[in-house]
């Protein structure tokens, strides 16, 4: 009748798909929400009951709970419904949403602007997309949300002026560098800001997330490597913290648009050349004229 498929689970954020296959009726009465969430529905429609106060629920809205939420699901026809429900601890959500954890119980309307973006989050997670871009995009996901719940409400912590946000971009390049196995939540303890907060500046300023910092950090790695004469691209992949040599064939072409194999011979050839080249003296002092 019910079917959950949990898509991601780490660092305070649980991404689950949701399918109800429940026939035309009224739903069981007592039901108890035992988490935060925010479910956004695909497919289908159904009445949702909160404490006695009933909302229309269907693919232009979404709804939130808060745990011990008395609710009922009714289900006007027989086709049932499908949902994608992001969990959020209750440490995360107070980053998204202020210290006040109880979350709106009315449908929320969803712009095509978001709807878009949860379907794209689902889609990423069916192929099994990286780990901390999925949580990153769950995160944006949610806040994006919240804020056009209560435009008001701003997380406290955030550094306002231009010259803050680029100090809190550039410490976090600079500890990718050092350790780009470190998730985004890590990333934000150390800054002292929220997830959320982090990754809108980081992007805002570099022109691409946190979780693609880090692939084209890897890639570069890789590509380092690889023109150095590495040829196991398993043990490549291991050590750069990547699930298998697939994976590491599809960051570095997503990355320079070749696989491995293609770019071997020609950094191999280029790496080479580069060796036997007669080093000549440097003068940093002399001027180029034209």
């Amino acid at each position: 009748m019910l079917r959950a498929l949990t898509f991601l689970s780490r660092d305070g954020v649980e991404i689950c798909d949701i399918a109800c296959r429940h026939r035309r009726g009224r739903g069981l009465t007592g039901e108890q929400a035992g988490a935060h969430a925010i479910v956004f529905i695909r497919r289908g429609c159904f009445v949702r009951s909160v404490d006695g106060v009933e909302g229309t629920l269907d693919p232009t809205v979404a709804y939130c709970m808060n745990p011990g939420e008395e609710q009922r699901y009714d289900h006007p026809h027989d086709h049932g419904d499908d949902c994608t429900s992001l969990v959020l601890h209750p440490t995360l959500l107070a980053s998204l949403w202020g210290e006040e954890e109880k979350l709106p119980s009315e449908p929320l309307p969803t712009s095509r602007e978001i709807d878009l973006e949860h379907r794209l989050l689902v889609s990423a997670a069916r192929r099994d997309g990286e780990e901390h871009e999925l949580f990153e995009r769950a995160i944006t996901l949610a806040a994006r949300m919240l804020e056009q719940a209560d435009p008001r409400r701003v997380a406290s912590g955030r550094p306002a002026s231009s010259h803050a946000h680029r100090a809190l971009a550039d410490g976090a390049r600079e500890i990718l560098a050092a350790s780009p196995e470190r998730s985004l939540p890590e990333l934000a303890r150390m800054l002292a800001v929220s997830p959320h907060h982090l990754s809108r500046v980081f992007r805002a300023l570099t022109g691409h997330t946190v979780s693609r910092h880090r692939m084209r950090l890897r890639a570069r790695d890789a590509l380092e490597r690889i023109a150095g004469g590495e040829r196991n691209l398993a043990r490549l992949a291991s050590d750069l913290g990547l699930a298998d040599q697939s994976h590491l064939c599809r960051v570095i072409r997503r990355e320079t648009g070749s696989p491995p194999s293609a770019l071997r011979g020609l950094l191999a050839s280029a790496a080479r050349e580069s060796r036997s080249a007669p080093s000549r003296p440097m003068d940093r002092t002399r001027r180029v004229t034209p």
